[in-house]
């Protein structure tokens, strides 16, 4: 088998390292006199071919000649280097990579806002430092083991506000190891995965391809971090890797005999050297897909503004989506470009790894970044959906944005639809306020694209769906079936109840037990209750439903309570000329007779009591035969005389007695 040459896509130059190194070209072409800060990128090659050029390198801002122009290198600088050369009067040409820069606001803002910020990344690393930079008390660490020492050092920095953010160039494990090291102990911590798109794409196609290759070929400076990851990460899947800086150091004598060879290059280093290694495997006798020339045109294909592109979501941040779009430039979805509705969260529409189409806002040049937004590809699609829908009169959803005299406006796929106000579905006398920020179903009844109008109605679903959903109820239902309810209006009768589609009447003896004037005692227009069906006429499509708990029948419990002789407390319900009725247990009531309501002479049961009045009364009879129970107030207020002790006897006058003894003659 002949053995067979593979270039990694993303091979070579990333963004920021292209943008670096073009401003650098641009400015050496100049002329002008400019010196660069340290070295623009890691690649001892391009640094040797600027300062061929005239641009060289100084290490330190005191260097930089008073008056003259300085290129800031694609890692960055700290907030006091900036500080020094702006003090100085030299002009400043920034070639940081815009990834970089946004890490530097990250930690700047979190520090502001009281927080900590907590660096992973190398230490030493010029990126690393220069973050670093934009913080008074910043915290750099190289991965899990040591996040987890610090934390222990002092066990109260777990109870502080963190801000964790990525070196650039890192590994997603690396970060991904912190992180869940930092969730398990942190009470409030924030994480921005700030490792670039471009890193972690070029990691995981080199270690894809390196798992299939027979030998893989890494190219770029040994110094480069980014450089050094990419050759770890093969040599984990492929045993034979080859780290070299130019096609020189390449040992031909490595080669397989068959197979496939990869080639993957780190983000710093230049086309010319990639082409140069992948020329020199060409001509040994290795089979090509494609020429280097017809890979470079692939590999920085433009795109224009309006342009419809799909890429990889590679990380999402509290500000925005990143997304690889296989171009020179990385794509930015910033969270207000990504949906219509305000209250959806990104991880809800897009995950890591997933494919997304989008629609190009903006190409910067001079920020090598793109803008997209998915909310207007949306709006374009949703145009077409919306259209489609009218003709099919097919319910679409949506969620509720805006309120007005003359009814809601409702987001559809990005497109407004205006629903008037006698189509909402709301009572006349409810605020459109009710509807603001709720998900609905609407069917669309009127578009024009030409003037960008559209027309809804929420009200023809609700009726359609409430018609299938009382079919389904009158073809099931059935005597003693229970449902949950929901009230929908009083009358002085009683209650109608919706059960899903169909309005059932509880009557006002089958809401409660007890005795009550009005439905409202008992129920309001809005609450969810249970019923049962105590009839169904499907003919005339009446139903009659009931509330009353029969596991607690009054009788049963008042027998199971009371008996004849015993005192209980009731409340008057309804004064007649006769008497008053009291009630005794929900349900149960007995009659106190106009004879038994005082222990004097009354002319009317008014005198003395008022319907509502709470009076303790006895127990003086139960009819079990016709359910009827007499009770009695004065039977309490009449209490039983005291018992009288006997007077002793009075002894007769002796006069008496001897006047009643006979005369003896």
């Amino acid at each position: 088998m002949a053995r067979k040459l593979e270039l990694a896509k993303s091979a070579g130059f990333c963004y920021g390292v292209r943008r670096a190194v073009e401003l650098a070209e641009q400015t050496a072409a100049s002329g002008r006199p400019c010196v660069m800060l340290g070295s623009i990128i890691h690649n001892r090659d391009v640094v040797e071919r600027l300062a061929a050029q005239g641009l060289t390198a100084v290490d330190r801002p005191e260097q930089v000649p008073s008056g003259g122009a300085v290129l800031i290198r694609s890692h960055g600088e700290s907030r006091a280097v900036y500080e020094q050369l702006r003090a100085r009067g030299v002009e400043i040409l920034d070639a940081t990579c815009p990834n970089v820069t946004h890490i530097h606001q990250i930690v700047q803002q979190a520090e502001e806002q009281g927080r900590q910020p907590v660096i992973i990344g190398t230490p030493d690393h010029p990126e690393v430092t220069a973050i670093a930079g934009w913080c008074r008390r910043p915290v750099v660490l190289s991965g899990a083991q040591e996040l987890e020492n610090w934390l222990e050092e002092d066990p109260e920095r777990a109870q502080k506000p963190l801000t964790f953010v990525s070196q650039t160039t890192s590994t997603k494990k690396i970060w991904s190891d912190c992180v869940k090291k930092a969730k398990k102990v942190c009470t409030d911590a924030k994480f921005f995965d700030t490792i670039c798109g471009a890193t972690s794409t070029r990691q995981e196609e080199a270690r894809c391809l390196a798992a299939r290759c027979g030998m893989m070929v890494v190219i770029g400076d040994r110094h480069s971090s980014n450089t050094r990851r990419l050759a770890e990460l093969c040599g984990q899947v492929c045993p034979n890797v080859a780290l070299i800086e130019r096609a020189a150091d390449l040992d031909l004598s490595r080669l397989p005999e068959s197979g496939t060879v990869g080639i993957t290059a780190g983000a710093s280093t230049p086309t010319w050297i990639i082409k140069e290694v992948y020329d020199t495997m060409s001509e040994e006798n290795m089979e090509i897909e494609k020429s280097f020339a017809e890979m470079l045109e692939e590999s920085i294909k433009p795109i224009n503004t309006g342009d419809k592109v799909t890429g990889t979501v590679v990380a999402i941040t509290p500000t925005e989506i990143q997304v690889e779009l296989g171009i020179k430039y990385p794509g930015y979805i910033p969270l207000s470009e990504l949906s219509d509705d305000p209250t959806v969260k990104p991880e809800d529409i897009v995950k890591v790894g997933e494919e997304i189409e989008s629609y190009v806002m903006l190409v910067s040049d001079r920020d090598c970044l793109v803008k997209l937004s998915k909310k207007r590809l949306d709006t374009v699609k949703g145009w077409e959906q919306i259209e489609a829908a009218r003709e099919s009169e097919t319910p679409v959803e949506g969620i509720v944005t805006e309120d007005n005299k003359g009814g809601v406006v409702v987001s559809v796929k990005g497109i407004r639809v205006f629903v008037p106000a006698s189509q909402t579905g709301l009572p006349r006398e409810t605020p459109m306020t009710e509807l603001l920020k709720k998900h609905v179903r609407l069917v669309i009844t009127e578009v024009n694209r030409a003037r960008r109008r559209v027309v809804g109605s929420i009200s023809r679903v609700q009726r359609a769906e409430r018609a299938a959903a009382a079919e389904k109820v009158w073809a099931e239902i059935e005597e003693g079936k229970r449902y949950t309810g929901t009230v929908k209006s009083l009358t002085s009768y009683g209650a109608f109840v919706d059960i899903g589609g169909v309005d059932g009447m509880v009557h006002i003896s089958e809401l409660s037990w007890s005795r009550i004037k009005h439905p409202s005692e008992v129920v309001k227009v809005g609450d969810t209750v249970e019923v049962y069906v105590i009839a169904a006429d499907k003919e005339k499509k009446k139903i009659s439903l009931g509330m009353k708990d029969h596991s607690q029948e009054p009788w049963t419990v008042f027998t199971s309570t009371y008996q004849v002789g015993d005192v209980a407390n009731v409340r008057i319900v309804k004064l007649m000329t006769f008497g008053a009725f009291a009630e005794i247990v929900p349900g149960v009531d007995g009659l106190i007779h106009i004879s038994q309501i005082a222990d004097h002479r009354i002319d009317k049961p008014g005198d003395v009591l008022a319907e509502g009045d709470r009076v303790d009364v006895k127990i003086t009879d139960v009819d079990m035969e016709h359910k009827k129970v007499s009770l009695s107030i004065r039977a309490l207020l009449e209490a039983p005389a005291p018992a009288q002790e006997p007077e002793p006897e009075a002894e007769e006058p002796a006069a008496e007695e001897s006047a009643e003894e006979p005369v003896q003659e």
